[in-house]
């Protein structure tokens, strides 16, 4: 396996990687409003190519504030059907949190499944609130930084919206 930074030629095979693991309205979630027209935070958007150099997991990461405080919106992350079950989802995630705290970022929050991410060090956030419809028990978050979740509350906001 090779894990690199996904480069603009990668586009159109990460999206089509994104459409076979996910519902077919997965653009219409609140999270994607958060993505509109903001670069993702390049460095941490990762490739996975197997031996036959076919994409078998992917990552994303999206600047977002909170409150007005920087942090970052993991995901999507996404294994090929073929390779689930092998860790490769989680093998991109230590990975990109890793960079991450390289690159000096405090807070990583997501949206999702509590007892999934509860493996990597995710938990729920509280007064945390996402863009409708979001169930608020899945809005998680995770500190890079001790402390860095301490007193961050409100709304989470397009990195370019600053209130």
């Amino acid at each position: 396996m090779d894990l690199e930074q996904e480069e603009p030629a990668d586009w159109w095979e990460v999206e089509a990687l994104y459409d076979l693991c996910f519902a077919p309205g997965r653009t219409a979630l609140s999270s994607y409003r958060l993505r509109d027209d903001v670069p993702p935070v390049a460095q941490l958007c990762l490739c996975l190519w197997d031996e036959s150099e076919a994409l078998a997991g992917v990552i994303r990461y999206w600047p977002v504030r909170v409150g007005g405080t920087p942090a970052l919106l993991l995901g999507p992350v996404a294994v090929h059907p073929t390779r689930q079950g092998e860790g490769l989802a989680g093998l991109l995630i230590r990975e990109s949190l890793r960079r991450a705290t390289r690159y000096n970022w405090d807070r990583v929050m997501l949206v999702g499944d509590a007892p999934y991410y509860g493996r990597f060090g995710f938990q729920k956030l509280e007064g945390v609130v996402m863009p409708p419809p979001t169930n608020p028990e899945r809005v998680l978050g995770l500190e890079l930084m001790p402390g860095a979740w301490q007193g961050v509350r409100g709304a989470v906001t397009r990195w370019i919206d600053i209130h």
